[in-house]
């Protein structure tokens, strides 16, 4: 059996879809389709049972990719090993919300940087964009807070994100933790809201898990980086809801205020996600490692 057939179908069956496998192979659709009927045939079975969105493997299509994927996973190792002897560098391409990633993720990768890694930054602050880019393989590796489904990805809980309801304290000077407790929409009404959208995600989120409730304000400043929703919100913008190890320093110096300290703080995940198999490739296991390191510190 044609190990290039095998690969191709262990993508397609990991991917879900001809298109996908086709961006990850660097192959045209056609082509994997006609690899795909060639495997077809030579083993007299179907694999896929074709749909309007992508494949399904059949029984035997699983059976064989959960025979085959490792032997193939092993194999690239090998090669892998092999380059990473020649080339002594090796290049990781990694993805993630900006502001997580200046303030985490690649301080965490700069030990491995003196051991042969180079680093590749992408930020990208919509997580379906960031599986996509992961999926097409323009990613090596992905931070995001959407755990992705199906075969194509493999994703490793990272860390948990508390959010933090502040504003600058002329603000909160004029703010009673239990008027808040009781009355948020009312209060979200009154003052002036910083956020990262129109949809106010942060603010929804936070309203919902500690006010059981919508927000009926709009925000008044947007601005699409948490960093500068957390400068504008000390500033005197208005209130803000932010991860705390974003806004840490800035109520350690008394810049912004926290104004409530609810019981159950909203979380928010981070997965490290990377394309199923590729932990395989020595470059992209060390970083995954370091960033799992990493992150019991956070």
């Amino acid at each position: 059996m044609d190990l290039a057939l095998l690969r191709t179908f262990v993508t397609v069956h990991r991917a879900g879809s001809f298109t996908r496998a086709a961006a990850l192979l660097g192959l045209s659709q056609p082509a994997v389709t006609s690899q795909i009927r060639t495997l077809e045939r030579q083993l007299g079975r179907p694999l896929f049972l074709r749909q309007a969105r992508g494949v399904t493997p059949t029984t035997i299509g699983d059976e064989l990719a959960h025979r085959a994927a490792p032997h193939l996973d092993a194999l690239v190792e090998i090669a892998e090993t092999g380059l990473d002897e020649e080339s002594g560098v090796r290049t990781l391409h990694v993805a993630g919300p900006p502001e997580f990633m200046a303030l985490r993720a690649l301080p965490a990768l700069t030990p491995l940087v003196g051991q042969g890694l180079a680093v590749r930054a992408s930020f990208v602050g919509n997580a379906e964009d960031i599986l996509d880019g992961l999926a097409a393989g323009h990613h090596d590796l992905a931070l995001t807070t959407a755990r992705p489904r199906g075969g194509l990805f493999a994703a490793t809980p990272l860390c948990d994100e508390e959010h933090v309801l502040v504003a600058a304290p002329r603000w909160a000077a004029r703010l009673a933790p239990e008027v808040l407790l009781s009355k948020g929409a009312v209060v979200l009404e009154q003052l002036p809201v910083v956020e990262v959208h129109e949809s106010l995600p942060f603010v929804s989120r936070y309203w919902a898990a500690v006010f059981e409730t919508k927000p009926a304000a709009a925000a008044t400043v947007i601005a699409p980086d948490l960093r500068a929703v957390r400068d504008s919100a000390a500033s005197g913008a208005g209130l803000a809801v932010l991860p705390r190890f974003l806004c840490e320093e800035a109520l350690a110096q008394g810049r912004l205020v926290a104004l409530l300290d609810p019981p159950v703080p909203p979380l928010r995940t981070y997965f490290l996600v990377v394309r199923t198999g590729t932990l395989a490739l020595s470059h992209i296991a060390r970083a995954h490692e370091g960033l799992l390191q990493a992150a019991g510190a956070w």
